[in-house]
């Protein structure tokens, strides 16, 4: 009897993957570019970088509620309920913007390291951790005062995204090493690094919070799924082009091809192994994604491109966005 439930247990676990498809798209508008979202499901709120400012989006209602203005070059968005506070990573002005969750309104700015990237904050130790793409190191903040602890740990290359275990340690991908390191929070150090080859410019990152696995989206169409306490790569799958985000929901990782105009649900196929279980088609340039993992939807920016510009030397360059194009892709089952 206990043999059978263990296999009716194990079928049901690699049943058939729900099915996702886009169910609206919320239109922002406005110019320039955009990177990270952030998503705040207890507070239903979306956090979504654009150029020069943040903008906030109730995800009860799918209406823009607000923008945070001055976030110049803004990358990402951290968010820290317990202290009522929020901060983005603004490139351009190698600093942090610190605003208030419920007005919106900034209460000041911190110095971080060149070009700060990925930001994120640490819940057991209460800081905000920033990675900095030029300088290739973090900052690390105390969320509470907004003073620097460490103006910079050296992370040995150039960071990208980042996630937090809810135990006091931080993960990032790192883009020119194909590494990840684990960043001991209270000691504000780098207290592991491994590799994940064959990722290749790894850029996205999401942890499966119940087996703290990472899943890692790379620049050669793959996602490289990596178990940090035994530092080693466990799979790979296949995803597309473009990509530079990757959520986690419900069991699933998803990697945002923007190049491809779709994202790559990626799953376990049997104990242990993991493979690509279906393509949904999202838009072009969609290349970023945040995840609730509550209402079990993912939320990717994009925009209308136009046709490829003309070069100079007669090679077609980049489409640009249209004007007033940007929007959100709302995805779900």
């Amino acid at each position: 009897m206990k043999a059978t439930l263990a296999l009716i247990a194990a079928a049901c676990a690699f049943a058939a993957p729900p099915t996702y498809k886009v169910l609206t798209r919320i239109k922002i508008g406005g110019t320039g570019g955009w990177d990270y979202v952030y998503v705040d499901s207890g507070n239903h709120r979306l956090y979504v970088s654009h150029n020069s400012q943040t903008e906030v989006i109730d995800t009860a209602t799918d209406k823009l509620v607000g923008s945070i203005p001055g976030t110049n070059g803004v990358h990402g968005i951290a968010i820290a309920n317990d202290l009522g506070k929020g901060f983005t990573s603004d490139g351009r002005d190698n600093d942090v913007t610190v605003f208030d969750l419920k007005t919106l309104q900034v209460t000041g700015k911190i110095k971080t390291g060149q070009n700060p990237d990925a930001i994120i904050y640490e819940p057991v130790t209460r800081r905000v951790f920033t990675l900095n793409g030029r300088s290739k190191d973090a900052t690390a903040i105390d969320a509470k005062t907004g003073s620097v602890i460490t103006a910079s740990i050296p992370v040995g290359g150039k960071p990208e995204f980042a996630q937090v275990d809810g135990k006091g340690r931080v993960y990032a991908n790192i883009e020119d090493t194909n590494e990840i390191v684990e960043i001991d929070a209270r000691n504000a150090l780098v207290a592991k690094r491994y590799s994940i080859a064959p990722c290749d410019g790894p850029s996205g990152l999401a942890i499966d919070p119940k087996k703290g696995y990472l899943f890692s989206v790379c620049g050669n169409k793959m996602m490289v799924v990596s178990d940090p306490a035994a530092g080693k790569v466990i799979a790979t799958a296949a995803t597309g082009a473009g990509t530079d985000g990757v959520a986690f929901d419900d069991g699933y990782a998803f990697s945002a091809n923007g190049g491809d105009s779709n994202m790559t649900m990626v799953g376990e196929t049997s104990p242990g192994k993991y493979g690509s279980l279906a393509t949904i088609e999202t838009m072009r340039g969609a290349r970023t994604i945040g995840s609730d993992q509550k209402t079990h939807k993912l939320y990717l920016p994009a925009a209308e491109f136009g046709p490829p510009t003309e070069g100079t030397d007669g090679k077609k360059g980049r489409p640009q966005a249209l004007p007033d194009s940007f929007m959100i892709v709302v995805v779900g089952r």
